[in-house]
C-alpha cells in the first residue's frame, strides 16, 4: 500500500524539531527586521539540516502538496517544499514531466521564494537543469523582473550550466545586473562569474577587464576571491574601486 505524503505530515514532524535556541540563532542570521531584505518573514526554530533530512524523506510528495507547504508563513516550510523540489529534479528517474511540473511550480509560486536561501538551495536544479537543453530566454525576463529573488534565481540558475562547462549564460545575466542596487544580487553575481571563471579562466579576466571599474565593491571581491595575489591586487587598484573606497 502505497503511502500519501502530505504536507500536514511534513509540518508536523518539522515541528519536533524546533527549539527556542535555534529560533534565536536563525533569527539574527536572516536578516528579517523592519526595512530588511527578509522583513516580515517568520521561523520555527529548526535547524537546516534537520528540514533537509526531513525533506529526503518525503522525496516522493506531489507537486501539489508541495506547494501547500510554499503557501506557509513558517521559512523551514518553505525551506522543507524547496529542498525536496530540489532532491526530486537532481533524481535521476524522475520523469520529464515531473520536472516541468517543478520547474512551472517554482516560476508561478516565485512570490512564496522569498530569501536568498529558498533560491539558492532550488534554483540550480529545478529551473536550471530544467532549460539546460532547452530555451533560456525565461532567465533573461526574470533578470529584467523588479523582483529581487525572480533576478536572484535568473544568475543561481546557471550554476548548473557552469557544472556542464557553459558559462555563456552566467556572464550575460553578470551584466544585466551589473548595476543592480541590492548587496544579495552583488554576493550572487560575483560568486557566479568567480564559479565560471575557474571553468573558463580566461572569460573571467575579460570580464573583469572591461567592468571591474564601475562594478560594486561586494561583486568585485566576490569575482576575484580565487585569483592569485597579484591579480586580486591588480583589480583591486583599478581607479574605479580605489574612488569607491
Amino acid at each position: 500500500m502505497t503511502t500519501i505524503l502530505t504536507a500536514d505530515d511534513f509540518v508536523e514532524r518539522l515541528h519536533q524539531h524546533r527549539s527556542e535556541e535555534e529560533l534565536q540563532k536563525i533569527q539574527r542570521y536572516f536578516k528579517s527586521g523592519p526595512g530588511e531584505y527578509g522583513e516580515g518573514d517568520t521561523f520555527l526554530g529548526v535547524r537546516m539540516g534537520q528540514v533537509f533530512a526531513l525533506a529526503k524523506e518525503f522525496i516522493d510528495m506531489a507537486p501539489t502538496q508541495v506547494e501547500r507547504l510554499l503557501e506557509s508563513p513558517l521559512h523551514e516550510v518553505r525551506a522543507g517544499g524547496l529542498s525536496i523540489m530540489d532532491k526530486q529534479a537532481r533524481r535521476r528517474r524522475t520523469p520529464e514531466s515531473r520536472r516541468q511540473e517543478l520547474f512551472d511550480l517554482y516560476l508561478r509560486r516565485i512570490d512564496r521564494i522569498n530569501n536568498w536561501d529558498l533560491v539558492d538551495v532550488a534554483a540550480p536544479h529545478v529551473v536550471g537543469g530544467y532549460l539546460f537543453d532547452k530555451p533560456r530566454g525565461i532567465l533573461y525576463e526574470l533578470a529584467r523582473s523588479p523582483n529581487i529573488w525572480a533576478r536572484r534565481t535568473a544568475v543561481v540558475s546557471t550554476f548548473y550550466f557552469i557544472r556542464h562547462d557553459q558559462v555563456d549564460d552566467t556572464f550575460r545575466i553578470a551584466e544585466i545586473l551589473l548595476h543592480d542596487k541590492e548587496d544579495l544580487i552583488h554576493k550572487a553575481v560575483g560568486g557566479w562569474v568567480r564559479e565560471a571563471g575557474r571553468r573558463q579562466p580566461d572569460r573571467l579576466i575579460a570580464f573583469l577587464d572591461e567592468h571591474a571599474a564601475t562594478m560594486p565593491r561586494t561583486m568585485l571581491r566576490y569575482a576575484i576571491e580565487h585569483l592569485d595575489k597579484e591579480r586580486r591586487d591588480h583589480y583591486r587598484e583599478r581607479d574605479g574601486f580605489a574612488r569607491r573606497r
